[in-house]
């Protein structure tokens, strides 16, 4: 039998807190809940989890504060924001500052364990590159292969732009995380070359989807995060 993976949930409501544990049992996760920051960080040393879930208004620090200290770790543990706080400008900070996901308060337990399965996988993807590189990436019938700097869909070769190639690398290796637009810009064009504009990342990513045939309103492979980025959807 497998270890179960655990989560750590960093939550004051217990009520909410409870809630989230009852389903993750009943999914075969162990849950270890702490209720203020300072346990949350505490609980995090003591225990390694595989995965965080990380509320932002604590009664002792902010979330962010806790985000900012678990980010600058040599060890990526996959965080998800749990939160009331449902501003783009909100989420948009917590995933530049390197959060996995977001989910707005209040949320369906079907789509918290869609978010917490998605961030663990990408988890084992980027375990699996470290002294292994991977040289393509499979999202559905969408194949990505970054040694032969091909993508294939179902079996048949799109041809791509170097610039959407580099998108559509991007997007694979962190499939399952919101990319933010200044994330994506910064990575294809560097800090200047997308001049704090989005519409040259629109315009690559209209492409992009008009070459993969994909419906913006019915997305197969990527997903538009309003006013935050894209997320490329794993199976």
């Amino acid at each position: 039998m497998s270890e179960k993976q655990t989560v750590l949930i960093i939550e004051d409501d217990k009520a909410i807190s409870n809630f989230i544990s009852r389903a993750l049992s009943a999914n075969d996760y162990r849950s270890i809940p702490a209720y203020t920051g300072k346990e949350g960080l505490s609980l995090f040393f003591s225990h390694g989890p595989d995965l965080v879930l990380l509320d932002l208004g604590l009664p002792d620090m902010d979330g962010l504060e806790i985000l900012a200290q678990l980010r600058g770790l040599p060890r990526e543990t996959p965080v998800i924001i749990i939160s009331a706080r449902d501003r783009e400008a909100e989420k948009v900070r917590a995933l530049d500052m390197g959060a996995d996901d977001y989910v707005v308060k209040p949320f369906g337990v079907s789509e918290l364990l869609a978010r917490i399965r998605s961030a663990l996988r990408r988890a084992d993807r980027l375990k699996l590159s470290q002294g292994i590189q991977r040289s393509s990436y499979q999202i559905k019938d969408l194949t990505v292969d970054l040694a032969r700097h091909q993508v294939l869909l179902g079996g048949e070769e799109i041809h791509f732009t170097q610039n959407e190639f580099k998108i559509i690398e991007l997007l694979a290796i962190h499939a399952g995380k919101v990319l933010t637009y200044d994330f994506i810009l910064e990575h294809i064009w560097g800090p200047y070359g997308g001049s704090g504009s989005n519409q040259i990342l629109r315009v690559n990513m209209a492409n992009i989807r008009r070459k993969l045939g994909e419906n913006p309103s019915e997305p197969r492979y990527i997903h538009t995060e309003l006013g935050i980025g894209y997320r490329m959807l794993d199976d």
